[in-house]
């Protein structure tokens, strides 16, 4: 039998930090139960496809200092579309049909909310980012 929406919710990780609260907004809810837990889910995807990102671009982020490897992040996610919709496609397919419907609501700000999320989120790595070798593309 079929048990998608089970199956998801229990791979998920516990976010014990982020509570939700009455007062909250809808996506503010939503951040907290569903896209912190899949963005803790898929954190080791999400730096893989971030190193494969800076290895296409011949690897200048490595020879970036800090501040600037920073700002790289950054502008990768909120500039770079194809980047963004490979990043939202791996997040929106952790989603139970469930919340999807949430979703596709006010994708807008949610969108917002997500890609804001994998920017901390890859900035958080910055050590492992930055102790991981980028190896030049040929």
């Amino acid at each position: 039998m079929n048990d998608r929406h089970n199956d998801l919710l229990k791979i998920r990780p516990e976010i014990k930090k982020h509570q939700t609260f009455d007062s909250m907004s809808d996506e503010e809810r939503f951040q907290n139960e569903t896209l912190r837990p899949i963005l803790k889910l898929q954190q080791p995807l999400l730096v893989e496809v971030f190193i494969n990102y800076a290895n296409k671009h011949k690897g200048v982020f490595h020879e970036l200092s800090i501040d600037k490897r920073m700002q790289y992040i950054e502008t990768a996610v909120h500039k770079d579309q194809k980047f963004r919709n490979s990043i939202k496609g791996m997040l929106i397919g952790q989603f139970t049909v469930a919340e999807y419907q949430i979703y596709i609501k006010n994708s807008s700000k949610l969108n917002k909310r997500m890609m804001n999320l994998v920017i901390t989120r890859l900035q958080d790595s910055m050590q492992l980012l930055v102790t991981t070798p980028l190896s030049k593309v040929v």
